[in-house]
């Protein structure tokens, strides 16, 4: 039974972190850089450009994978770039941008940080 149960699991595991892009986000780019400094990166330059509070939150223990609250968007269900371990061998970080809310050009600030 216990083969079996650790099968189970293995699988469910293995499916959720196959799981490709997180649903209505528009993929933005991939980095080298790990996942927190690039979440920091983004908030930092929307700061800045803002002058308004970015509110960062993770979603993933260890700063792994986070999103990042356009200025003015407030969780868990405002426009945010969503940063998340890569899917593919190719980079270690993919961003996406959930919603379009809060000025400028959230996407294009974004590139500057991958």
């Amino acid at each position: 039974m216990r083969p079996f149960l650790l099968l189970v699991v293995t699988v469910a595991v293995s499916a959720c972190a196959s799981q490709p892009m997180p649903p209505s986000a528009q993929p933005v780019g991939e980095s080298q850089q790990p996942a927190s400094t690039v979440a920091q990166c983004i908030a930092q330059k929307w700061a800045n450009q803002s002058q308004q509070q970015v509110m960062p939150q993770v979603v993933l223990a260890n700063n792994q994978a986070m999103d990042v609250y356009v200025p003015g968007q407030q969780p868990p269900n405002g426009a945010a770039a969503l940063v998340r371990p890569s899917w593919t061998g190719n980079s270690k970080t993919w961003v996406g941008l959930r919603g379009g809310g809060g000025g400028g050009n959230p996407s294009g600030d974004i590139g500057g940080c991958l």
